[in-house]
């Protein structure tokens, strides 16, 4: 674990920190009113399986149609730009219903946001979760994992779909290593990433 802790502090001396300050106060000034939210939502979903990249080219592509879309409507934008076009469609139409009764205050709102919303899983619940504001959830994607097993913190998984079990295991370790950097698993997060992608994105 030290190696990492010493890798992360030299980024911290160098100017991608001030890049990572300015965008978890983003995260923090995210409104809360149900378009930007639902906007967050709607990345997360998009970027499952994809990329970030993807995700940000595709709900700009949506426009207006994420929130007003019919389901036909949104299908066909999205076959424009994005290979799960059917299923996507389908979960974005939802969402915007089911995302009105999450209670964001709930201690338990990951839990809530995986049992209501289809398309959200861990690491989708935890993205959507760091990018409006809340810093203390890990998003444990495949670079992640990746960066952490090249440093002996974790074994290569079996593959690469990650139970809650082992995914809530694997946040513990980010969190001590967190604790020991003072500062929270979402800015973790962005230092990780960049140490593994040499990208700083959302």
């Amino acid at each position: 674990m030290q190696q990492l802790i010493n890798l992360i502090e030299e980024l911290k001396k160098s100017d991608i920190k001030n890049t990572i300050n300015q965008r978890m106060s983003e995260f923090e000034s995210v409104p809360r009113n149900f378009n930007a939210l639902f906007h967050e939502l709607a990345f997360c979903i998009l970027t499952a399986g994809t990329s970030a990249e993807l995700g940000i080219k595709t709900i700009n592509h949506l426009g207006d149609k994420l929130y007003y879309g019919t389901l036909d409507e949104i299908q066909k934008k999205l076959k424009e730009v994005y290979r799960f076009h059917t299923i996507r469609a389908g979960y974005l139409c939802e969402a915007r219903e089911s995302f009105k009764k999450i209670n964001l205050d709930s201690k338990n709102v990951r839990e809530e946001l995986i049992e209501n919303i289809k398309g959200l899983g861990m690491k989708e619940a935890s993205h959507f979760l760091r990018n409006i504001g809340f810093k203390d959830y890990a998003i444990v994607d495949f670079h992640i994992v990746d960066i952490l097993v090249k440093h002996g913190l974790i074994e290569s998984p079996k593959n690469k779909s990650l139970t809650v079990k082992r995914y809530l295991e694997i946040e513990n370790i980010l969190r001590e290593l967190a604790d020991k950097l003072k500062m929270s698993l979402g800015e973790l997060d962005l230092y990780l990433w960049y140490a593994e992608t040499g990208k700083v994105l959302k």
